[in-house]
C-alpha cells in the first residue's frame, strides 16, 4: 500500500510539473556495448567526419570462428595486444567507437 501512494505521489509531482514546460527527466542508463574476442588485427587509420580526418584504430577480434572489426576513436592500441582474448565495454558512435574499458580475459 505505502508503495502504491508513493508511485502515485511521484506520478502526480511529475505530470505537474511537466505543465510547466521546463522539466528534464535524464536517467543513468547505460547504453554501452560489450564485444569479446582473439585480437587478430590492430590497426591505425583515418576516416572523415564531415570534413574533418580523424585517426582510428581498428580492431579485429575473432570468436567462434566469426571475425568482427570495430573502429575505435583515436590511437588506442596500447589497449589491444595481439594473440590475446580481450573484453571490451565501448560506446558505439559515429564514425568511430569510444572505449570505456579493455580487460585482457586469461
Amino acid at each position: 500500500m505505502k508503495r502504491l501512494l508513493s508511485l502515485l505521489v511521484v506520478l502526480s509531482l511529475f505530470l505537474l510539473s511537466s505543465g510547466c514546460g521546463n522539466v528534464f527527466v535524464r536517467g543513468a542508463i547505460e547504453t554501452g556495448s560489450t564485444i569479446q574476442g582473439f585480437v587478430t588485427v590492430v590497426q591505425l587509420g583515418n576516416t572523415l567526419n564531415g570534413m574533418e580526418t580523424v585517426q582510428v584504430t581498428f580492431v579485429t577480434l575473432l570468436q567462434n570462428s566469426t571475425s568482427s572489426t570495430v573502429g575505435f576513436c583515436g590511437d588506442q592500441s596500447v589497449l589491444f595486444p595481439l594473440d590475446q582474448t580481450v573484453r571490451v565495454n565501448f560506446n558505439p558512435g559515429h564514425p568511430c567507437a569510444t572505449v570505456i574499458v579493455v580487460v585482457i580475459v586469461v
